[in-house]
């Protein structure tokens, strides 16, 4: 678009440029009057940086998660179960192994449980094979303290009650046999006698294995339910900075004689590939989100192709007045971005919303890494440049006449519903070409004030645009469909501002 200014030397032509915040308003303008496509085509771009932050979001509080279990439980345990020998049969441990393991320097406790043959039911008319799969294990005193376990209700086992019948279910266990608190009233049968629960564990995230257990004393195992008195698994805490010395002599050290039928595991190690495991269903996932804002791009552009050939009257008149191929373009380009952006922003607080929501179901704290958002506004702002640039490039190539003598799509020019669409246009009307047969452009109307590059029109009584403005569009689209039914061609302006203008 050109302007003429006036100075001592003469007059010269200058350019009028769009400024930021016209380049905004221009582009909103057009997204105004189609919000329920707009929200449409914001919606898949929405659903994929949504998809994208609500994975990272979820995986990151997961992780932060098992950090701080990992924290607080340690990760300096160690633990040694008896394997199989030389013909693939079950070996065992010594009895003694507790004892020569708790003398390796670095060890600071060491606990055990052992395996028993009976079986535990809700009572005793429960068939025989309905055990529920749950394993009755003699254990050590201070079992709770070596592995992080705490209990839900009651108590543990201690010197008075180890020694009679009186046993700790673990949470899946007590689960299984439908008992929800401890007590003196709470009876299972166990070996083919009555045994009181006298406490119930929470879940051993370290332990797993004792969450299906049935917990007993090491002295009643051995008298009344036939324990042979060794230990299936020993737990070991050593010293951080040693964990990995004392693992490496942990097998030869339980078991002397046959180091080699020893299985040693740190369960710290079972947490981290759990989540190892959880990282990569969790790319697969990510890459689901990346589908998702791909689709939603390609739906931003098929609104902006469909946008610009609904306004093929607009862009004509537009450039017909002044507006330049690079004003035009930089429109429809503005229009796709802050498409997008709309479609990011959404996107970015549903995916917030959605990892607050899950992490607080499952007890998590809530992480959204400040990238992730940051990346979600950025792919969107690419994703828009990528949509509307084929759309906004065939906008600024419509030559001027054949834009204004082309259909419109069923919507008129009087349904440009945003007085900043239009401001570009009028500027034109200082330096406006003048051909031979052109008819005058109607003088504007009180309600219609200059400004930098176009004006704004005034509301008065439910009104949008002024009478003036609406006839000089009218006597500007008759006049070049006339000339160009009749095959009649302008007469060549004389000056440099007139040809910017054909």
């Amino acid at each position: 678009m050109l302007t003429v200014t006036a100075e001592r030397s003469g007059a010269r032509l200058t350019r009028a440029r769009l400024s930021p915040r016209d380049v905004l308003r221009v582009g909103g303008a057009g997204l105004r009057t189609r919000p329920l496509r707009v929200f449409l085509s914001a919606l898949g771009i929405a659903i994929g940086i949504a998809a994208m932050i609500g994975v990272v979001g979820i995986s990151a509080s997961s992780q932060e998660d098992l950090n701080r279990q990992l924290s607080a439980l340690g990760t300096n345990l160690l633990t040694v179960s008896p394997g199989n020998d030389l013909f693939g049969e079950g070996s065992h441990l010594p009895s003694e192994s507790e004892s020569m393991i708790g003398q390796i320097g670095p060890v600071t406790s060491v606990t055990a449980t052992g395996h028993t043959t009976a079986k535990v039911y809700r009572n005793d008319q429960i068939p025989e094979g309905q055990s529920g799969s749950i394993a009755v294990l003699a254990a050590r005193l201070d079992l709770p303290k070596d592995v992080g376990a705490t209990l839900v209700s009651g108590t543990w086992l201690n010197e008075a009650t180890h020694r009679y019948p009186a046993v700790v279910l673990g949470s899946r266990a007590a689960d299984r046999l439908g008992v929800v608190t401890a007590g003196t009233e709470q009876r299972v049968w166990l070996g083919g006698r009555w045994f009181t629960v006298v406490g119930v564990l929470a879940p051993v995230p370290l332990a797993p294995e004792l969450d299906t257990a049935a917990l007993v004393g090491w002295p009643v195992a051995e008298e009344r339910l036939g324990f042979d008195g060794y230990p299936t698994t020993v737990y070991a805490r050593a010293k951080e900075e040693h964990v990995v010395e004392v693992r490496e002599v942990l097998g030869a050290t339980a078991n002397p004689e046959h180091p080699d039928e020893v299985d040693v595991s740190r369960p710290s190690d079972v947490l981290a590939a759990k989540q190892a495991t959880d990282a990569t269903l969790n790319a697969l996932l990510l890459g689901l989100g990346g589908v998702a804002l791909l689709v939603g791009g390609v739906g931003v552009a098929n609104t902006m192709v469909i946008s610009v050939l609904e306004r093929r009257a607009e862009i004509g008149l537009r450039r017909s007045l002044g507006a330049t191929r690079g004003q035009i373009r930089l429109q429809f380009l503005a229009e796709s971005e802050l498409l997008s952006a709309l479609g990011g922003v959404g996107g970015v607080l549903l995916g917030i919303g959605v990892t607050f929501a899950y992490a607080a179901s499952q007890g998590w704290p809530a992480i959204i890494p400040a990238w992730a958002m940051a990346g979600g506004l950025a792919a969107t702002l690419v994703i828009g440049g990528l949509a509307g640039f084929y759309p906004a490039v065939r906008a600024a190539r419509m030559p001027p006449t054949e834009a204004l003598a082309a259909p419109s799509g069923g919507h008129s020019i009087t349904e440009w519903r945003s007085a900043t669409t239009l401001r570009a246009m009028v500027r034109a009307t200082s330096v406006s070409p003048v051909t031979p047969s052109a008819a005058p452009i109607a003088p504007a109307t009180p309600r219609m004030t200059t400004q930098r590059w176009g004006i704004r029109v005034g509301r008065r009584g439910g009104g949008v645009f002024s009478a003036g403005f609406r006839h000089a569009i009218l006597i500007v689209g008759s006049f070049l469909r006339f000339t160009l039914g009749n095959g009649l061609r302008a007469a060549p302006v004389s000056t440099t501002a007139g040809r910017s203008f054909l």
